[in-house]
């Protein structure tokens, strides 16, 4: 039997975020993941490959290259690229090759916005994205069709022509759902307004301060995934309620809580909870004026949920 080979082209117009943040919520009903990373390091380029298997679901074996100077290739070149290896759990068999990036992007967002549904207000009409590049391009999608009464999306970034480059193809494409997107330059007033701050950044040191956040406001981090990077600062970190997506990956893996960590600003007790107890119910924001602050840190796990979503979808069509 050929195994297929399922890019963007073949699937993507037949995924919707709802069905992705739907499939990872399903998957931590489940029994825990087995899970194993290896991070490779060249300077500022990295290799990453993690696995997965989940009893009765399967295994997945994502590998990716993260080559940050790519954009600055002639031609340009995707900053990030790789495969994943989809396996079936009764025989070890290889159920299908995905592309790599087309995993990221549903898998990457999908983790987001489910942790923002559990998490943000339900009345949110604010986000603010800081960052540009490919991940903040599919949270306008994600953020704009799981919260549809989003009233507003603003873009930031480090390249202020950036941020105006999305915001206009974004609204210019209609996406977002009935949201203005519009870019802004001044942070601090930017995420003093927002009911919901989405990082998506390549930040080695913070660049979101507790000091700007109001109370009510989720902050989802995202763009954090080596031991040397962070998003936000130890006051937002001190303030907020914290949830991860996995303890077994976010926590001392990361730098966004492990490097707080080891200097003693917080302290593992601080973690609330992760995907697997918000979707049992057993924990959750505390109140309307909590600052919820939710770490999405990956994992193999996460891309065999979304993978076993997208090769449902390419078996439909």
């Amino acid at each position: 039997m050929q195994i297929p080979f399922i890019d963007a082209e073949a699937v993507e117009s037949r995924l919707t975020w709802t069905a992705v943040a739907d499939a990872i919520a399903a998957g931590h009903k489940g029994p825990q993941a087995e899970i194993g990373d290896l991070l490779l390091r060249r300077g500022a380029d990295a290799s990453l490959t993690r696995a997965a298997w989940i009893d009765g679901v399967g295994l997945a074996l994502k590998s990716v290259t993260v080559f940050p100077g790519n954009g600055e290739l002639t031609p340009p070149r995707p900053s990030i690229q790789g495969v994943v290896v989809l396996f079936d759990d009764t025989d070890g068999s290889v159920k299908a090759l995905i592309e790599g990036r087309l995993v990221t992007r549903w898998k990457t967002a999908g983790d987001s916005v489910l942790g923002a549904r559990v998490l943000a207000r339900p009345d949110s009409r604010r986000l603010l994205i800081l960052g540009s590049g490919t991940v903040a391009d599919s949270l306008v999608d994600a953020y704009g069709e799981i919260f549809p009464e989003l009233e507003e999306i603003a873009i930031w970034s480090r390249t202020a022509a950036n941020a105006e480059k999305l915001a206009a193809a974004k609204q210019g494409a209609k996406q977002g759902g009935k949201a203005k997107v519009h870019a802004v330059t001044d942070l601090a007033a930017a995420a003093g307004e927002a009911d919901i701050v989405a990082c998506a950044t390549m930040a080695t040191a913070p660049v979101l301060q507790g000091a700007w956040v109001r109370p009510g406001t989720h902050v989802d981090l995202i763009g954090a995934f080596r031991p040397d990077m962070r998003e936000a600062d130890d006051d937002l970190l001190r303030k907020a309620e914290i949830f991860v997506d996995s303890r077994k990956t976010a926590i001392h893996d990361i730098g966004e809580l492990n490097d707080p960590l080891e200097r003693g600003v917080i302290s593992e007790d601080d973690v609330r909870g992760d995907l697997h107890e918000l979707a049992a119910g057993t924990t959750g924001r505390s109140g309307p004026e909590a600052i919820t602050l939710y770490k999405n840190g990956g994992g193999a796990h996460l891309d065999l949920m979304t993978a076993n979503a997208i090769l449902a979808a390419w078996e439909k069509a």
